[in-house]
Formats: C-alpha cells, sequence, structure tokens
C-alpha cells in the first residue's frame, strides 16, 4: 500500500456516519457486524445538500460509488484473495434485508438501506443507489440526528455493541444538545451526563432478540449481550455507558442506561485503543 493509499483510509475512518433519530431509535432490524460497518460507511459517504441546490429543488444524491478495496481496508473484510467476492456478499445482504421502521402514528412499513448495487471486478469501483424510502432519514438532517465518527463502530465484534452504540448515543445528543459533526465544529465540554430507561422486552424487540429462548433470563441476556456492549462502547468509543436493571419483585422489568460523554484526555485513549486494534496498513 502506497502513502496515498493510507491517508485515504485514515481519512475514511473518520468520516461521520449521521442518521435520523427516527430511524435509529424507531426501527427493528438484525444486521451483522459485517453489515452494520457497511451500513455506517456507506452513511459516511453521504453528502448535505448544498443551499444552492436546496434552493434549485435538485434531489438528494442516490448515488454513490466507491473502490472496493478501500470498503474492504476500513471495515475489516478479510485481506486476501477472496475479499472481493466477500464484499460483494456483504453488499448483497445489505440489499436484500428489510428492516421495520415505526411510523409516528404507530404503524410499521418496511425500508431497504440499498435499492441497487453494481461492481466490477476489473475496475475495483462499486456504485451504489440508496432506497430512496430512506432519503428522509439520511438527508439535510437539520434536527434530532445521530452523528458520530466512523471510527466508534468499526473494531466492535458484537452486533449488539453498534446497535446498542447508536441507540444511547442518540438518546444523549437529542438530551444534551446537537452538534454538527460534518463542519467540525464540535465543541469539546463539560462531560455531560444523560439517563435513558427502556422497558427490557421493548429493548429486546429492538435488537431483535426477543425470541432467543436463552435472554427470557435476564442474567444471561445481560452477560452475552449487555456487557459485552458495555465493554467495547467504553473501550474504543466517545461516551460512557453504565447500566442498571430495575425490578419489580424479582422480576427485571426495565433497564437504566447512564450515558456520559468523554473528556478529551479519554476520547484520545479511546482512538488509540482503536488505532491499536487496527494495526499498521500494509
Amino acid at each position: 500500500m502506497n502513502i496515498d493509499e493510507k491517508i485515504t483510509i485514515l481519512k475514511s475512518r473518520d468520516y461521520i456516519v449521521s442518521k435520523s433519530n427516527q430511524i435509529v431509535q424507531k426501527s427493528r432490524y438484525n444486521f451483522t457486524v459485517s453489515e452494520q460497518r457497511t451500513i455506517a460507511y456507506i452513511c459516511s459517504k453521504i453528502k448535505p445538500i448544498e443551499a444552492i441546490d436546496r434552493v434549485k429543488g435538485t434531489p438528494f444524491q442516490l448515488d454513490y460509488e466507491f473502490n472496493i478495496l478501500d470498503y474492504a481496508r476500513v471495515c475489516s473484510i478479510e485481506k486476501n484473495g477472496k475479499f472481493y467476492n466477500e464484499a460483494k456478499a456483504i453488499l448483497k445482504s445489505v440489499a436484500d434485508k428489510s428492516m421495520w421502521l415505526i411510523l409516528p402514528d404507530g404503524s410499521e412499513t418496511l425500508v431497504r438501506w440499498l435499492a441497487k448495487v453494481t461492481t466490477n471486478k476489473r475496475s475495483g469501483i462499486v456504485k451504489i443507489k440508496i432506497d430512496e424510502d430512506l432519503a428522509p432519514y439520511l438527508f439535510d438532517l437539520q434536527s434530532k440526528f445521530l452523528s458520530y465518527g466512523l471510527k466508534n463502530i468499526l473494531n466492535m465484534k458484537s452486533q449488539y455493541s453498534i446497535r446498542l452504540y447508536e441507540l444511547v448515543k442518540s438518546y444523549h445528543d437529542m438530551k444534551v444538545g446537537q452538534t454538527d459533526h460534518r463542519d467540525f465544529a464540535e465543541k469539546i465540554r463539560t462531560p455531560q451526563k444523560t439517563y435513558w430507561t427502556m422497558g427490557l422486552e421493548e429493548l429486546k424487540k429492538l435488537l431483535m432478540v426477543e425470541n432467543i429462548k436463552s435472554y427470557q433470563n435476564f442474567a444471561e441476556f445481560k452477560r452475552k449481550v449487555l456487557d459485552v456492549a458495555q465493554k467495547e462502547i467504553n473501550e474504543l468509543t466517545d461516551i460512557t455507558l453504565y447500566f442498571e436493571p430495575i425490578t419489580k419483585g424479582r422480576k427485571t422489568v426495565k433497564v437504566k442506561f447512564t450515558i456520559v460523554s468523554k473528556t478529551m484526555m479519554e476520547r484520545i485513549s479511546a482512538d488509540a485503543k482503536n488505532d491499536e486494534l487496527f494495526g499498521e496498513l500494509d
């Protein structure tokens, strides 16, 4: 890998992922770690609508392209001769999967992330088209949206870590005030602490584990989902997460999360941990 390629990868890891809180907080999906990394990578490519284009009524830019090798390197797809086929398989899986989005009136609608994917092995270019049904939740976000650095989730090993990070981060940012990371104007503030409480069964449904028999036992759900997610979030991201069960009698009925934004030094430490896990670029 030459120096220009290394710079491209390092820059890509620092790109910003933005999604409407509606799609983060009110959708149910079961994507693997690789699929969630891919979705975050695609979201980091989305370009905001320029003011002049908005005046002209220019529609959202739904078509994007990227280098498949860069994508594989950023999203930690196996760096071997099969990375092309593996990347294709992941993109196909993302395109094939739909998710339930809860609308304001309580109804649920099926939406997909990708409407079209075209790959070219000779040029190494992937062309994608984002499903237009998702446009209102990804473009021209003026308020009530989640925004975070792509690097925060790239080293997570559990699909529930990524999902829970996005959930708690969206509620945290919604309460402390929105910061638009796209113009790099984030202010380093005194760490902000917020709380989010959710019914246990509702949380399981959001994570789509309500039908896993062993997770009916809260201790098992805590050990395999919450504890793992908490560890990865606290080590790798810009927030620190704590949680405690709320019981009724002997039964756990809710989970209370405490979310604290990290100090500058804590963020530097998380970045260093991520860089260590990324390893050297070959």
